[in-house]
């Protein structure tokens, strides 16, 4: 499965004690599933971070495997973008490479925005 940011912040949140969102009960049923972040994801989760805390954010995001864009992954974002453009139901940049990423591995996506990336009809989307 393939974890959004909004599931990042949620779950750091929840670790820390101070509001639950259902992150960690999500990863505690689904334990026996990879959980993977896109490399877009990666930095939107780190641009909430002060310099002062940049070693805390890597150790956080090093729990996950990233999964970096590739040449496929940008074919994919480039027709989702297409369709959606056509559509008129275009999404941001950041959530189009995230869920090109999903796309193009076959992973769902997990999110708390399952009305947003609804919109793309190849996209397994899992909310929690």
């Amino acid at each position: 499965m393939l974890l959004d940011t909004c599931f990042l912040i949620d779950l750091q949140y929840e670790l820390a004690g101070r509001r639950r969102r259902g992150a960690l009960d999500f990863l505690h049923r689904h334990s026996k599933a990879a959980a993977y972040i896109s490399l877009v994801t990666w930095m939107e989760f780190a641009e909430g971070y002060e310099e002062d805390r940049e070693e805390g954010c890597w150790l956080f995001l090093s729990q996950f495997p990233l999964i970096i864009p590739d040449a496929a992954i940008a074919w994919r974002a480039s027709r989702l973008s297409r369709r959606l453009r056509a559509a008129g139901m275009r999404i941001g940049d950041h959530d189009l490479w995230i869920a090109a990423t999903a796309v193009e591995r076959g992973l769902p996506l997990v999110t708390r925005n399952a009305k947003h990336f609804a919109r793309i009809s190849a996209l397994r989307v899992v909310s929690y």
